[in-house]
């Protein structure tokens, strides 16, 4: 594994921390409470930061009454969020051409602290929590990015919380609608004692997009904020996260597509999680230029997964066992899977910023220090029936993972931004130091042991012009960093390190961002990532014996842009009403493999496919709403969303595959609509949202067997403020 010395780096990193040197005058005043770790911060944050950035305010969730996070990502240029199960609740994310499976090459955050129940050690998302508990989402893709890790390749999304409170407020919400749609969502808070304390709960189910899915998720979330005299302030946050689906892995053979597409044949596939995080953020504001804010965070994430096939060319996994044979017995003798897994995520953060002034200059910096511990529990037990959750005995039964892993980081970062007259230059550095071990204890009188480590130094820089009062021209570049996975860099047999590369890229970015005029703002961006080592699956199609390699060189190039408009903001209208419209538009003109590189998609040999289109990139993702605002009685809109056509393997196949897992997925074109009312005069709310208003049919997936997307779906809901 290559190694990086990190001695001058952190010479660098104690120099910073001298400049950033704490004056001992402290304020009189009572300090601004704040509640998170800052990653854009209000919307006109966006006029200052180096780099291409997005917000979707609450104002935009509900107009579009989302759903699911894929929902609400859409309306960001760059980003590509592919469904799955219809909730959202493992969602897909790529962004600027990056693959979208379980978005590993996104790195996702609560109030800015991380999300995921292993960022480094396996940062795949089996979890998301429901929408609703978000006031906002922040998304980051330029080289200001490099304040978190250890996923930079892509970019990072910030889900932010409301804050508690001042006085005691509430509303409830209830809906229903199609393919067994029931929600039922909570927010209750305000003052307790010498406290301020927010409350969330939801409770969602559905039926999904295929049969036998069964969708059913509980979500509670407890904010609680002090102020502790003049300059400290804390916030704790505890949630408790259960699913319990009737959800099978596996897509559909061609075949089974054609013959019905939302069919599902694995009845007893079942899908259980619960979930238990925490944290406690302190802020102090030592002085009116230096805030500290620590945190300390920690997630428990128990996830039971049973199911007969993993991929549509197992019909079913266990069809070698003389017992099953086949499809035929699949709901008798046929034996299941348990991908059994458990993860512990500690972590403890530090964050000092520090405003000052030499001469003319105005400097902002923030340094950063990390901690990252992650205990990973992975079994595979499987069953000899189709209901079993017992090790069996028949040919394929049994124990067949026992794994323990562990990932130990320390990172750190150092960024600076000098401000003269309009121009600001922004320059940074992130340090990360990971140490990996994996224990196979599938013979636990000789368990295999192995240990690697990765350390890599990870620049960027960016520069902000200021062309107008809210108009600003920025560019930037930066590393792109990306951890491999335990499993995928310690063999699990010999415990030797597989010398399986970090993901590294250089990332270049240029834009224009801010009000053209009154009630009219854009932002555009052209983006590139050159990958050094970009890692993909042999056979991007997921199949049996399908492993992570070293793709070598890609590259991804492209423009991305956003344009707002308000003709109530804009000043033609008046009286509460108001025409507005929103777009985001994604060309990635360039994803392709670069440099010598052969496919190993199993059939067909080792043919080059250098050049090749990478899978699962569209070239153009279009998002266009156009809505209308009835002053105090309601609203509603209208939303185009576009996602190009792609291909599905590094072959760029284009007639489909008999197992469904290669071939080129057409364009798509899906119409939403969304009508809200809320007179003054009524005592609640109430709304109705057409999901797919034509029923167009899709196939949003070939990696496991073809996924379809969802038909139509109607949503009626009220909600009740107090």
């Amino acid at each position: 594994m290559k190694k990086i010395k990190l001695g001058k780096s952190a010479n660098l990193l104690s120099l910073g921390l001298s400049v950033l040197a704490i004056p001992t005058h402290a304020l009189a005043s009572h300090a601004t409470s704040v509640e998170t770790v800052i990653v854009i911060g209000p919307k006109s944050g966006l006029r200052t930061i180096a780099g291409s950035g997005s917000t979707v305010e609450q104002q935009d969730l509900l107009r579009a009454r989302v759903v699911s996070v894929n929902e609400a990502l859409r309306q960001v240029p760059g980003i590509y969020a592919r469904d799955e199960e219809g909730l959202g609740l493992r969602p897909n994310i790529g962004m600027r051409g990056l693959s979208p499976t379980r978005s590993t090459k996104i790195l996702l955050l609560e109030d800015g602290l991380p999300l995921s129940f292993a960022p480094y050690g396996d940062n795949a998302t089996y979890y998301h929590p429901p929408i609703r508990r978000f006031a906002r989402i922040e998304v980051l893709k330029g080289a200001s990015q490099i304040r978190f890790g250890p996923n930079t390749v892509g970019g990072v999304i910030n889900y932010v919380t409301p804050p508690a409170p001042e006085t005691f407020q509430g509303q409830v919400g209830f809906a229903f609608g199609s393919d067994g749609y029931k929600e039922t969502d909570l927010n209750l808070g305000g003052p307790i004692g010498e406290m301020r304390a927010l409350f969330h709960a939801n409770a969602t189910q559905s039926d999904g997009v295929r049969d036998h899915q069964a969708l059913k998720i509980n979500d509670l979330y407890l904010k609680i904020e002090r102020s502790l005299g003049a300059t400290h302030d804390l916030t704790f946050r505890l949630s408790r996260y259960q699913e319990d689906s009737q959800i099978t892995y596996s897509g559909l053979t061609t075949a089974e597509y054609l013959a019905n597409a939302r069919q599902n044949p694995f009845v007893n596939d079942g899908f259980k999680a619960i979930r238990y995080g925490t944290s406690l953020l302190w802020s102090w504001t030592i002085s009116q230029d230096v805030i500290l804010k620590t945190s300390g965070s920690f997630s428990w994430f128990d996830r039971d997964w049973w199911r007969q096939s993993s991929n549509s060319g197992q019909r079913p996994n266990d069809a070698s066992d003389p017992i099953c044979l086949g499809m035929a017995n699949l709901l008798t003798t046929c034996g299941n899977e348990g991908r059994l897994r458990e993860y512990h995520t500690y972590g403890l953060e530090t964050r000092l910023s520090h405003k000052a002034a030499l001469g003319a200059v105005q400097l902002e910096s923030e340094m950063g220090l990390r901690y990252s511990d992650e205990r990973q529990n992975r079994l595979q037990v499987n069953s000899d029936t189709p209901t079993g959750r017992t090790p069996g005995t028949s040919l394929n039964a049994g124990v067949r993972e026992n794994n323990l892993r562990y990932v130990q980081a320390w990172s750190g970062f150092l960024t600076t931004k000098a401000s003269l007259g309009p121009l600001a230059i922004s320059p940074g550095v992130r340090l990360e130091h990971i140490d990996l071990r994996r224990v196979n204890r599938l013979n636990p009188l000789a368990p295999v042991q192995g240990k690697d480590t990765v350390e890599e130094v990870i620049p960027g820089i960016g520069i902000t012009y200021r062309l107008g009062p809210k108009f600003i021209a920025y560019a930037g570049g930066h590393k792109g960093f990306s951890p491999p996975r335990v499993e995928d860099t310690i063999n699990n047999t010999t415990g030797a390190s597989i010398n399986l590369d970090a993901e590294t890229s250089t990332n270049w970015e240029v834009g224009l961002r801010g009000d053209v005029r009154p009630g009219v703002s854009m932002d555009i961006t052209w983006f590139s990532m050159d990958f050094e080592n970009q890692i993909i699956p042999t056979s991007v199609a997921g199949g049996v014996g399908a492993t992570l390699t070293s793709a070598g060189a890609t590259l991804h190039q492209g423009i991305e842009a956003s344009l707002r408009g308000s003709f109530a903001d804009m000043g033609l209208m008046e009286g509460g009403r108001d025409l507005y419209v929103r777009s985001a538009v994604t060309l990635v003109d360039e994803a392709r493999f670069q440099g010598t590189r052969f496919s190993n998609v199993a059939g067909f040999g080792s043919r080059p496919v250098t050049g090749n289109r990478l899978p699962y990139a569209p070239r153009w993702l279009i998002n266009l709403a156009v809505g209308y605002v009835f002053g105090t009685a309601g609203d509603m809109q209208v939303e185009y969303v576009r996602t190009g056509e792609m291909f599905t393997d590094d072959l760029n196949s284009v007639a489909p595959s008999a197992d469904g897992q290669r071939g080129l997925i057409k364009a798509a074109d899906n119409w939403n609509m969304t009508f809200n009312l809320h007179p003054q005069n009524w005592p609640f709310g109430a709304y109705i949202a057409i999901k797919n208003a034509t029923d167009a049919r899709t196939i949003v997936d070939r990696s496991r067997g073809i996924l379809p997307g969802a038909p139509r779906q109607v949503q009626v809901g009220i909600t009740k403020p107090f």
